[in-house]
């Protein structure tokens, strides 16, 4: 999950030869955006293979209760998420070393992967009892999305760096929200769960037009990881809505 845009991811000063998107050739330009999205691609299938792993070997459930086995299991899983996210995106805009961008991407994805188990545990099960399609109608909606937004992005070549601010506002009253729901014991409501929806498609807007006007060529890998957060999110939260509506035919 994301909550803020992570400003220094195209700020950078790596290598002298690199520039960004915006300023590089046409030709070094269309091969960054090809590789960026071959590495989100790549992330994508990652992460569903590790979902397959853990609930094809039974893990599943145990992960599940280990995270919601007391009041503030979610606190402390929303903590050491953060401090890996942190720490992967560090790796993934290393200057020096690209093992270490791939291992920055790597870490994440299987972060995310864990973190998704208990949400997606009861979404089978629910699935199993109701007789009703919940994970795989939220992939395709979180799909649809993103690929509007993205050619609403290349398509008119816009930058949204403006949004940078109100993202980040956004981002740092959802995460209040969210530990005081986890303290106090308090539901978000599907009011929070929209606002959440919207929220990471702003980031998707902010983080696509980066990857045509802030990036440097270079940093294909750290720009994979920001546009999988954000859609990983996004995702989260339409499995969420569709929960919610299926519970209440």
């Amino acid at each position: 999950m994301s909550y803020s845009p992570q400003q220094e991811q195209y700020q950078n000063p790596y290598q002298a030869y690199a520039v960004p998107a915006a300023q590089a050739g046409v030709n070094e330009r269309a091969e960054f955006i090809k590789k960026t999205y071959l590495h989100l691609g790549a992330a994508i299938v990652a992460f569903v293979l590790l979902q397959a792993a853990i609930f094809t070997s039974g893990v599943a459930e145990d992960i599940a209760a280990t995270i919601l086995g007391n009041r503030f299991g979610w606190l402390m899983v929303l903590g050491v998420f953060m401090l890996v996210s942190w720490i992967a995106n560090s790796w993934a805009n290393s200057a020096t070393s690209k093992g270490m961008q791939y291992a920055g991407l790597a870490l994440y994805v299987v972060a995310e992967a864990i973190i998704f188990v208990p949400l997606l545990y009861f979404a089978r099960i629910m699935e199993e009892t109701k007789g009703v399609d919940i994970i795989q109608p939220a992939a395709l909606i979180t799909l649809f999305l993103f690929g509007g937004l993205t050619a609403i992005v290349m398509l008119t070549a816009k930058d949204f760096s403006f949004l940078r601010t109100g993202l980040w506002a956004g981002g740092l009253a959802a995460l209040g929200l969210i530990v005081c729901s986890i303290l106090f014991g308090f539901n978000l409501g599907i009011v929070f769960t929209w606002f959440m929806v919207v929220l990471m498609c702003g980031y998707i807007l902010f983080f696509t037009s980066n990857v045509l006007h802030h990036y440097q060529t270079t940093q294909y890998v750290a720009a994979a990881l920001a546009l999988f957060s954000s859609i990983a999110t996004l995702f989260w939260y339409v499995i969420q809505l569709v929960m919610r509506y299926s519970s209440s035919d």
